[in-house]
């Protein structure tokens, strides 16, 4: 139960830190709204943080700050990030120009700008990326355990360390129930969003 409830925090903690630090990453990647070099220094941390799989990132961060799950935590907020704001930096560089222009011919301010001309165009996107986000933390949260990142990974290893392999096929079950419950949720929520 302790494994469980530890994926779950890791989980849900990473997306909500990955969803806000995700905004102004985004923001910035956007080559319609970001200057030339902030742009090229947002895609950059982007791809930087995108080039490496979950577990080579938690292999880092259990390196760094050791086993447990503030390891885990930081792998799932670094894939949170750049997940989410490469998906919205797109959807930004893609979305209708006519509103933005019709907002600076108002003399609109860019804050004025992303509330009136580019939140109302992405925030739909942004809230389904980020529930996507959600139910994919709760299926990397199990996996990054398995290198010592914390939640129920970390028990799973453990029991299969003691060769106690009823325990093993109880936790796995317990995973998939987590997952299928995580997808249940997902669609719900998305299907709210429409």
């Amino acid at each position: 139960v302790r494994g469980v409830v530890e994926s779950l925090q890791m989980a849900f903690a990473a997306s909500i830190v990955g969803m806000i630090i995700a905004i102004p990453l985004s923001l910035c990647a956007a080559s319609n709204l970001a200057p030339k070099p902030i742009y090229l220094i947002a895609r950059g941390i982007i791809v930087l943080s995108r080039t490496f799989h979950e577990v080579i990132i938690a292999i880092f961060f259990v390196k760094i700050v050791g086993f447990g799950p503030l390891a885990g935590l930081l792998t799932l907020t670094i894939a949170s990030v750049s997940f989410i704001s490469k998906m919205i930096a797109e959807d930004i560089e893609n979305m209708n120009m006519g509103q933005v222009e019709a907002i600076r011919a108002t003399g609109a301010g860019f804050s004025k700008l992303l509330l009136y001309a580019v939140q109302p165009q992405i925030l739909p996107r942004y809230l389904g990326v980020s529930i996507y986000r959600l139910d994919a933390n709760i299926r990397h949260s199990t996996v990054v355990g398995i290198v010592g990142a914390g939640g129920i990974g970390m028990t799973l290893t453990a029991t299969f360390k003691r060769y106690d392999y009823d325990f093993s096929l109880a936790i796995l079950l317990t995973i998939i129930a987590l997952v299928f419950l995580g997808e249940i949720f997902s669609n719900w929520a998305r299907g709210k969003l429409r």
